[in-house]
C-alpha cells in the first residue's frame, strides 16, 4: 500500500472516528508499518491527528492491527 493511499484510508476512518474505525485504523497502520516503517506510522498519526481522533500516539507498534504499546 502507498502512503497516499493510507492516508486516504485513513482520513475516511478519522472522519466517522468510533471505536470500529479506530479498529480498521489500526489494520491500516499495521500494513504500513509492515511496508514502510514506524517513521511513516508516527508522520500519519501526526498529520492526520489520529491521536485526538482515536489515542494514537507516535511511537506506537501496531502489528497486526494490534496496538502493542510504545517501543
Amino acid at each position: 500500500m502507498t502512503l497516499d493511499r493510507a492516508r486516504e484510508l485513513l482520513a475516511i476512518q478519522a472522519g466517522f472516528g468510533g471505536f470500529y474505525n479506530g479498529n480498521s485504523a489500526k489494520l491500516i497502520l499495521s500494513e504500513v508499518h509492515r511496508e514502510h516503517g514506524q517513521q511513516a506510522v508516527d508522520q500519519l498519526i501526526r498529520e492526520l491527528k489520529l491521536d485526538e481522533i482515536f489515542g494514537f500516539r507516535p511511537g506506537t507498534l501496531f502489528d497486526g492491527g494490534l496496538d502493542k504499546g510504545q517501543f
